[in-house]
């Protein structure tokens, strides 16, 4: 009786630490300056549509707040990549969303319509696919940001 008491109280033991590492696992922060490209901070921030873009320095913030416009497109995409905004609708056309057509850009799995949809993202190249699912008028029709 005693050894089975002792089994279970180290099987819990050992499934609470499983969750506490998979939780210090959800907790690596990884987001690219949108300015530079390079890794960014979480120390480093502006405010943007109502949650936060991440820069590499202090210096990155301040050209952002410059000309916004110049990096809305790889900012929206931070934002989708730290989860900070969802997909709700289909950037390209802001139809319902198909489960079955579905890409990545830039690191972030997207959903869209149908795939013609997709096949127009899959066909692009370099800053056009970024621009197709992510710029500002792309970004309105297909994601909310969370309310902080």
């Amino acid at each position: 009786m005693m050894i089975r008491k002792l089994s279970v109280m180290l099987c819990a033991v050992f499934a609470i630490g499983l969750v506490a590492f998979a939780a210090d696992e959800k907790k690596d922060f990884k987001a690219t300056c949108p300015v530079s490209g390079q890794p960014a901070k979480q120390d480093k921030t502006a405010d943007y549509k109502g949650g936060k873009v991440y820069f590499c320095c202090g210096d990155c913030p301040k050209a952002f707040e410059k000309d916004t416009a110049k990096f809305a497109t790889k900012a929206n995409a931070q934002l989708v990549a730290t989860g900070q905004a969802t997909q709700v609708k289909c950037p390209l056309s802001g139809a319902k969303l198909n489960p079955d057509a579905t890409a990545e850009v830039s690191g972030v799995k997207v959903t869209f319509c149908c795939n013609m949809c997709k096949g127009k993202v899959n066909d692009a190249k370099g800053d056009e696919k970024m621009d197709l699912v992510f710029k500002d008028s792309a970004f309105a029709k297909g994601f909310e940001v969370k309310k902080q």
